[in-house]
């Protein structure tokens, strides 16, 4: 991180950042029984592959849609054939659960004059939706989708999105995400980088990497300056 630049604002990415993306097939888990753990990781696996494929091919739909497909090829590869419960999981996404500390860390940035914000590949409705069953609406400045370009996360004019709409210069922003591949997009385009290694996973060989590797939120104000 450039030691001269003093954080301004906290951007956050939001699905398995501030979200638990596994809560809603958890809410569900008796249904499912031994297929609630596969399900749900080739369900966040597929729905990521769907925003890379379909930024590549030039064919957007939004996150909703995304998921959805997403939900709808994992269901089928296990041989899932419930309509009922397909709804179901579909509207836990809507309220996904946010981890524990993320309510506290966005009050302490706040009260610190910190500015904070999602920046997402969710489309508009989730975003409000998981924002407002969490909590959180009052603890964050901006809400941004990826939604107004058409394009999804890492094309460096998502990042952008983030500076324009808070009008803070990239060396001035804390971008955060638990995802090694969002990291590495938001450091390539200039931001300093926090990855919230929540699942232990190994660095992305792309050439760039984060400023800073922690477990949760936790340390955050800290990294970011607040006392």
């Amino acid at each position: 991180m450039n030691a001269s630049a003093a954080i301004q604002a906290c951007v956050f990415d939001a699905y398995g950042t501030l979200f638990d993306v596994h809560s809603a097939v958890a809410r569900h888990q008796a249904a499912l029984g031994d297929l609630a753990a596969p399900v749900s990781q080739m369900w966040r696996t597929k729905q990521l592959e769907y925003t890379w494929l379909r930024s590549l091919m030039g064919h957007y739909e939004d996150f909703s849609r995304v998921t959805t497909d997403a939900l709808d090829y994992a269901l089928d590869a296990h041989d899932v054939n419930d309509d009922a419960l397909r709804d179901k999981l579909l509207d836990a996404y809507l309220s996904l659960d946010c981890y524990d500390e993320v309510p506290g860390v966005l009050r302490q940035l706040s009260e610190a004059g910190i500015r904070t914000a999602i920046l997402s590949n969710g489309s508009p409705g989730m975003l409000e939706a998981a924002v407002r069953g969490s909590g959180l609406a009052d603890l964050l400045d901006a809400v941004i989708s990826v939604h107004e370009l058409a394009i999804f996360k890492p094309h460096p004019s998502v990042y952008r999105l983030a500076c324009d709409r808070l009008d803070v210069t990239a060396d001035a922003i804390m971008f955060m995400s638990s995802n090694a591949w969002d990291a590495t997009g938001a450091k390539a385009f200039g931001f300093n980088v926090t990855w919230i290694n929540r699942f232990s996973q190994r660095r992305e060989r792309l050439g760039f990497s984060p400023d800073h590797e922690i477990a949760d939120l936790t340390a955050l104000p800290a990294l970011a300056g607040v006392a």
